[in-house]
């Protein structure tokens, strides 16, 4: 398995904890966080209308894009991307506001790769990242093992951006996918870990 040699590269030597990341090799002391895609029909309560784009190529639109649950709005807002009930997405970006799409995007109009797609502030777009350690949650604690063993197993690629001001050094942000239940931000993959190590490949 070719990134066996990072376990191994680990044992043997110390990485920085700080500045941004080495070009290529095993990084130690990163914060993990993940987002994913909100799901309308998962969501309930009070409902409003969504003013917005009809369109992808469009900047701060006051369409009526629909009416929704607050709680999917807020969701959308907070992670970016949404999937409506009628099988469309409603996305939204600080610099563009809301607007109605057929995928969901990252910061580039790309669409978002379930547990490939990652977003990181100093690293550039391309860079290749592995999960080597999931260290500890942020109170100190043993994180979830089979959160951690997935998210481990997959092999990430910076395609995102973090909205400026909620991104910073040594933070990488791992994009899961559509949420799987109403509850799902109080289930184990809606986590964070601290003192993470990466292996971090950034193109030449």
């Amino acid at each position: 398995m070719r990134w066996l040699w990072a376990v191994l590269l680990l044992a043997g030597c110390s990485a920085g904890q700080g500045g941004p990341p080495t070009p290529g090799g095993v990084d130690e002391g990163w914060e993990v966080t993940v987002y994913y895609t909100a799901v309308e029909s998962f969501h309930t309560g009070p409902s409003a209308p969504v003013r917005g784009c009809l369109v992808i190529d469009c900047e701060n639109g006051d369409d009526v894009l629909g009416t929704f649950p607050q709680s999917f709005a807020k969701a959308v807002k907070d992670e970016g991307t949404g999937r409506t009930s009628s099988g469309r997405y409603l996305n939204w970006s600080y610099d563009k506001g809301y607007w109605l799409d057929t995928e969901p995007r990252d910061s580039f109009g790309k669409p978002l790769k379930p547990f490939v797609s990652a977003a990181a502030d100093g690293m550039r777009t391309g860079s290749r990242i592995k999960l080597v350690s999931c260290g500890q949650t942020p109170e100190g604690g043993n994180v979830d093992a089979a959160v951690c063993q997935k998210l481990a197993a997959s092999s990430w690629e910076i395609t995102d951006e973090f909205t400026p001001g909620l991104g910073g050094e040594r933070h990488i942000d791992l994009y899961l996918g559509e949420e799987t239940g109403p509850r799902f931000t109080e289930s184990a993959w809606y986590t964070t870990f601290s003192q993470a190590v990466l292996e971090v490949h950034q193109p030449s």
